[in-house]
């Protein structure tokens, strides 16, 4: 029976066929729970193992070299981007490093529109407002009681109305969404944007363009998806190549009134920039759900920006997510373990 040191849940069906011909050992969160793991417990528990299939774990290339001298054939990262495992140490042993493409693709796409419809009509600055209070009617002794009013409207639109406060905000409808990646996220999202009748313009370096054009999108450069684009959406991976990619000559180049996305990794935006860029009205604001630190600290200026829109890492999450990521992961193990090629395979982009 070969080992196999599991950190991530796999559909019941699969997992029983792989234990008739591995002993597998629940380790890491998917045995402690989210966030009570270290990555020295995780070393410890999946130490000896031939195969090992990570969550959110971390391994750098201490552990990773550990579990190659203990034997260690297979590896897998059931996440969309295997960031969290140091992928020089993986490759120099020669051994391939599995994951789970757009296993939160869905999730992230229909966040990513939801984002887009709230910042565009200021939608939580009025919830928001509403539950502190303000712009409400006097109580009233029976709710039930109301008026016979044909048309009920919020007023009167006065300079204390929540038009006048909040502002009306602006349609998705013909308006042009500019993607920055291309890849299984970025894609859904510009099907879904396509049905709210918006125009895409993708920009993918490493996507030919009529790969990009056969979906509907528009292939451009960088400087026409930043000078058109109405809303920039950001789908790229922290690389070499992408950290702090998102800078100030990017906001120089977009409208005064556009917005930013990000569902990505902080990352690839730079920091100082990006605040500048908001408080000068460089840009015309943002909705973001991924922090260079989290939690993201609690006297972070995004925070008390009007024109910005923050949400706690939400995006891929979804009681679904873990069902795509083991299905995705469990195909990877089956090919190994019956000596065929790995149908998802992480090639690293510099």
């Amino acid at each position: 029976m070969k080992k196999l040191a599991l950190c991530t849940p796999l559909p019941e069906e699969a997992l029983a066929k792989i234990k008739e011909t591995c002993d597998v050992t629940i380790c890491g969160e998917l045995k402690h729970g989210k966030g009570n793991v270290t990555e020295e417990m995780t070393k410890e528990e999946c130490m000896g193992a031939e195969i090992i299939v990570l969550g959110d774990e971390y391994a750098g290339a201490d552990t990773l070299q550990a579990w190659i001298d203990a034997g260690m054939k297979f590896i897998g990262v059931a996440k969309g981007t295997p960031a969290t495992v140091d992928y020089d140490t993986i490759a120099n042993a020669g051994l391939q490093l599995t994951y789970t493409p757009g296993r939160n693709a869905v999730a992230v796409a229909e966040y990513c529109m939801g984002l887009m419809i709230a910042v565009a009509r200021n939608m939580c600055k009025a919830v928001t407002g509403l539950k502190m209070g303000e712009h409400l009617g006097a109580p009233v002794d029976d709710i039930y009681d109301v008026p016979d009013v044909k048309n009920v409207t919020w007023g009167p639109l006065d300079e204390n109305h929540p038009y006048t406060q909040y502002g009306i905000g602006f349609e998705l409808y013909g308006k042009k969404l500019g993607l920055a990646g291309y890849g299984a996220i970025g894609r859904e999202v510009g099907m879904r944007a396509k049905a709210f009748g918006m125009e895409l313009l993708a920009y993918d370096p490493y996507l030919p363009a009529d790969v990009i054009e056969a979906t509907g999108a528009r292939a451009v450069d960088l400087d026409t998806m930043l000078s058109e684009s109405d809303i920039v959406s950001i789908h790229l991976p922290v690389l070499p190549s992408t950290r702090g990619i998102v800078n100030k000559d990017w906001f120089s180049k977009m409208k005064p009134t556009a917005i930013v996305v990000n569902t990505a990794r902080a990352a690839v935006i730079d920091q100082r920039d990006f605040v500048e860029a908001l408080q000068n009205k460089v840009i015309g604001g943002a909705a973001i759900d991924v922090y260079w630190q989290e939690p993201i600290p609690a006297n972070h200026p995004l925070l008390k920006m009007d024109n910005v829109l923050c949400s706690p890492h939400y995006a891929g999450l979804t009681t679904d997510v873990d069902g795509w990521s083991g299905r995705k992961m469990a195909e990877n193990v089956f090919a190994y373990l019956e000596g065929k090629p790995f149908p998802y395979v992480w090639k690293v982009k510099k």
